[in-house]
């Protein structure tokens, strides 16, 4: 028994330390996210300028996928397995990558009929390529499992990407197009550095392809394109619906409505960070830890979705103060937040299950769940929003999410047997819901109710958040951090016993 302790103890630590790891990376995103989108508020004269720059961006999401091919999952999935040859695997997503965007080419004389292409169609198209080419090589070195390196490239791609939003939005005054460029030159760096750091070239091997390696991870990514082009419906189509249906609404454009929208992310960017900080880590894990599956995963989640809980019924209460950081008439933004944080909570939990998927090559339910949320999200989009206006793109936005997270926990449990506790799952959303009302509805003294709220559901998550603390506070302060674990478990032992 004590082997088998032993090993599962080994396996959460394994998480612990890679998810620090992904941390020091991603943190620094998260740092530029803080940083960036109030500067993007001051740094472009008009909100229109912001909304115009967001759709744009979104252009640019939604034919990533076809170029890809979905391929950025195939490799990791398929480098992880130790029968496959590394060379093998990174030649295949390159070749695969570069014969997309060859096809996006042709089909250029059809793209440029698409709103706002024909004018940024040559941005839009590098966005495209760097995104993929980083994309690829993000991944393959996470599948190699240089994660210090991967820590390095994100602060590397972080900074260089705040120093060209400075260049371009301030110094040379290009809006949109600046704001464009700025993410290019940061995947450029990016994709520099990686290569010339893990000597990238080295992993291409044109002679003697492995078709049939090749084939099948095509068939494993090819169904991932529906899938993502179904993300993107359910957390974009937002900004094309408000454009649309809000132009006029209050004295607004629908540019700037969208550039209000896309500013209600700000906060609950937060929460996706926390939850890509951790996927990094977690995709390896859930592939390469196979004895007592169910088990680990139910427990993971559990620890996991206690911690995101939290953080949002947090940003719900803080969000009107936090939002005055922006420039003044960004403020009205505050109203995007409460739901969207819970529609970014949901996203998380749909890309913690996904990984089911990833274990078991199981990609077309991918699929299938996220286009069931995508088809939901756009018809109560439309409704949503002739009944409450703009805000009706987060009610959606959050029930679209809430459709998947259903549909893969269901699948989740008949795959593995791994259960989310939907009890407690239900109820934590449930008083959510009710914390975001009550700020929507500002009734009296709602910062104190919405602390209250935030503060049980604190409480009633506490001993997710513990079980993930007393694993990280150890590597995080070494000897301090394994003293303070004893203290707090000593003071928490009598309770227990008690209960």
């Amino acid at each position: 028994m004590s082997n088998e302790n032993q090993k599962s103890s080994d396996k959460y630590s394994k998480l612990a330390g890679n998810t620090l790891i992904f941390a020091i990376s991603s943190f620094s995103s998260k740092l530029l996210t803080l940083i960036v989108q109030p500067f993007l508020t001051y740094a472009m004269a008009e909100i229109s300028d912001l909304g115009l720059a967001k759709i744009l961006s979104q252009y640019a999401n939604l034919l990533i996928p076809f170029v890809s091919m979905g391929m950025s999952n195939a490799i990791i999935r398929f480098g992880l397995d130790k029968g496959n040859s590394e060379k093998q695997v990174f030649t295949n997503g390159l070749l695969t990558i570069l014969a997309g965007f060859g096809l996006l080419v042709i089909f250029w004389p059809v793209v440029q009929f698409l709103p706002d292409m024909a004018q940024y169609g040559m941005l839009i198209y590098l966005y495209i390529l760097m995104s993929c080419l980083r994309t690829l090589c993000t991944q393959f070195v996470r599948s190699r499992q240089w994660n210090k390196l991967v820590a390095i490239d994100g602060i590397l791609c972080t900074f260089a990407t705040l120093m060209f939003y400075v260049l371009y939005l301030v110094g040379f005054q290009l809006g949109a197009n600046g704001y464009l460029l700025a993410i290019i030159s940061g995947d450029l760096v990016s994709v520099l550095f990686l290569c010339l750091t893990g000597k990238l070239w080295n992993y291409v091997e044109l002679k003697g392809l492995n078709k049939n390696l090749w084939q099948q991870m095509l068939r494993f990514s090819l169904p991932m394109i529906p899938a993502q082009i179904s993300f993107w419906v359910i957390n974009a189509s937002d900004l094309f619906f408000v454009r649309e249906m809000c132009d006029g609404i209050d004295g607004h454009s629908g540019d700037a409505w969208s550039g209000l929208l896309s500013t209600g992310y700000f906060l609950p960017t937060i929460l996706t960070t926390l939850g890509l900080i951790f996927y990094d880590a977690w995709q390896l894990s859930a592939v390469t830890e196979e004895e007592g599956r169910a088990q680990f995963f139910t427990k993971i989640f559990r620890t996991y979705s206690s911690v995101l809980f939290c953080c949002a019924a947090g940003i719900i209460w803080l969000c009107r103060p936090v939002m005055h950081i922006m420039k003044s008439n960004y403020y009205t933004a505050w109203h995007f937040v409460p739901f969207l944080a819970l529609a970014s909570t949901c996203s998380c939990f749909n890309q913690f299950l996904n990984s089911v998927y990833v274990v078991n090559k199981k990609s077309t339910h991918s699929l299938w769940t996220m286009l069931a949320g995508a088809v939901s999200n756009c018809i109560m989009n439309y409704f949503f929003i002739k009944w409450w206006g703009p805000v009706g793109a987060t009610y959606a936005s959050f029930l679209g999410l809430g459709v998947v997270f259903t549909l893969r926990a269901i699948d989740a449990h008949n795959m593995i047997g791994m259960s989310i506790h939907p009890a407690r799952v239900l109820l934590n959303f449930a008083v959510l819901a009710g914390e975001a009302l009550v700020l929507l509805a500002e009734v009296p003294l709602y910062g104190l109710w919405t602390g209250l709220i935030t503060l049980g559901i604190i409480l009633y998550n506490f001993a997710g958040v513990w079980a993930m603390a007393r694993i990280l506070l150890p590597k995080l302060l070494g000897r301090r951090g394994k003293a303070l674990v004893k203290t707090i478990d000593s003071l928490l032992a009598p309770r227990e016993k008690q209960a």
